[in-house]
């Protein structure tokens, strides 16, 4: 196998590629060839791109490398969690996102099993069968700014049957979902919900109206030592006009961005 040690990562925090896409929707997108598979495994395994692995219908999560692959299959690097490996191993499937190049990579591990690589512990697996390549401009997830904050208007129900709109704050967005800061407890927001007519405020652009579906929910852990808990959502069925305002509010707030990196505001 061709080889390479990752660089040493931090503590597990999920990044922006936190809506799990399903394959079968993005069918056009997806690789079946080995040989092209391999290709792209072992260019994330030469840039040491970090892999974000999620399982427990993303209930849980690890962030881990490749550290080797060949024709019979794949070795990762241990996260650093023993007890988040363990549940790692005891899952039927993994679903792993990186990005390579600015290019979302997502694909599914099936029966991973523990070994000894290097004098160390590792994953192993077989080639997943189909790999995810999504190169379109509106899967680029922007991290929102924190200045100037987004607000998600949600329409929902309490535990004791009460309706009420909340207010959650945008982590991230993209032209395929959002990750939000989930609601206050007593509040159901689990992976699988849909919440239609959901609203966000884009500044200078308008206003994004779209219904969302959980697609996973964890727990991270702030610099301050506060807990957070935050859920990745896919739009469902995102109208066109919406989507426009979504890419013309993210090339916005780069070019920004871009603008005061320069020195030029």
């Amino acid at each position: 196998m061709s080889e390479t040690h990752p660089p040493e990562r931090p503590d597990p925090v999920p990044g922006q590629d936190d809506v799990l896409l399903e394959p079968e929707d993005y069918s056009q997108y997806l690789l079946h060839s080995k040989n092209e598979i391999q290709f792209i495994l072992r260019a994330i395994l030469t840039q040491a791109a970090r892999i974000t692995v999620y399982f427990n219908q993303g209930k849980d999560f690890l962030l881990t490398a490749i550290l080797a692959v060949d024709d019979k299959g794949l070795v990762l690097d241990y996260g650093s969690s023993g007890e988040m490996n363990r549940r790692a191993l005891a899952a039927d499937r993994l679903f792993c996102v990186a990005s390579l190049d600015r290019v979302r990579v997502q694909f599914i591990l099936q029966g991973v099993r523990r070994i000894e690589y290097e004098g160390r512990p590792a994953f192993a697996a077989a080639l997943p069968d189909t790999l995810l390549r999504l190169q379109r401009r509106e899967y680029y997830r922007l991290t929102t700014p924190v200045a100037r904050p987004l607000k998600c208007r949600i329409p929902t129900m309490r535990a004791d049957g009460t309706k009420e709109t909340m207010d959650v704050t945008v982590v991230d967005i993209s032209g395929g979902g959002l990750a939000v800061v989930a609601p206050p407890e007593g509040v159901a927001f689990e992976p699988g919900m849909e919440f239609p007519n959901c609203r966000v405020e884009l500044p200078e652009v308008g206003i994004l109206v779209a219904t969302l579906e959980v697609r996973n929910r964890f727990e991270v852990t702030l610099r301050s030592g506060a807990r957070v808990t935050r859920s990745g959502c896919q739009f469902a069925n995102l109208p066109g006009p919406m989507l426009t305002l979504v890419q013309r509010y993210i090339i916005k707030v780069e070019r920004e961005r871009k603008a005061r990196e320069s020195g030029l505001t």
